[in-house]
């Protein structure tokens, strides 16, 4: 798959942008998490997450500029997989699909892993539609799972096998 853009591990140099990009209101308002987070919870968070063998913060760009932030997560050291992401909300149209695409590629042939899991709450219509189009499957709905502190929201479970993706390229 030809995508513009590449993943590298995130820096601590990274911090600033991806706090940023994570406290938009457009991005704050999908994560299970939705106050503002300040920068001592930010690197404390990036700090434990970076002394995880199994978590990987990635940066994707396009020619050195920073567009988008995913997360990747083993379950206990198996071939699978949680994802989670974010475009910066000033990328151009189409960046989240090419982020996508190439985190797909690190997950499956950098990391070889076997299936990807996607989770997105319910009123998330585009990363539900994201998630389709990228070629997951949808493999269950957690009901009421999310209390956001007034309301509970479904949470949409989401799987993609690596020789699924394949077929997809």
């Amino acid at each position: 798959m030809k995508f513009d853009g590449l993943i590298r591990l995130m820096s601590e140099s990274d911090l600033s942008l991806v706090l940023k990009w994570r406290n938009h209101p457009s991005i704050r308002r999908f994560m299970y998490t939705q106050h503002n987070i300040s920068l001592q919870e930010h690197r404390k968070w990036f700090e434990a997450a970076n002394d995880q063998k199994n978590k990987y913060l990635l940066i994707y760009e396009i020619k050195g500029n920073p567009l988008g932030f995913i997360s990747i997560e083993r379950e206990n050291n198996t071939k699978v997989a949680d994802w989670g992401f974010y475009a910066s909300p000033d990328a151009p149209k189409g960046t989240g699909t090419d982020m996508g695409n190439a985190a797909l590629e690190y997950a499956f042939i950098q990391l070889a892993l076997h299936k990807i899991c996607g989770h997105a709450l319910a009123y998330n219509h585009r990363s539900v539609k994201f998630h389709e189009k990228l070629g997951f499957l949808k493999e269950g709905v957690l009901r009421d799972q999310h209390f956001d502190g007034e309301t509970y929201h479904d949470i949409i479970c989401f799987g993609l096998l690596e020789n699924e993706w394949y077929r997809t390229d």
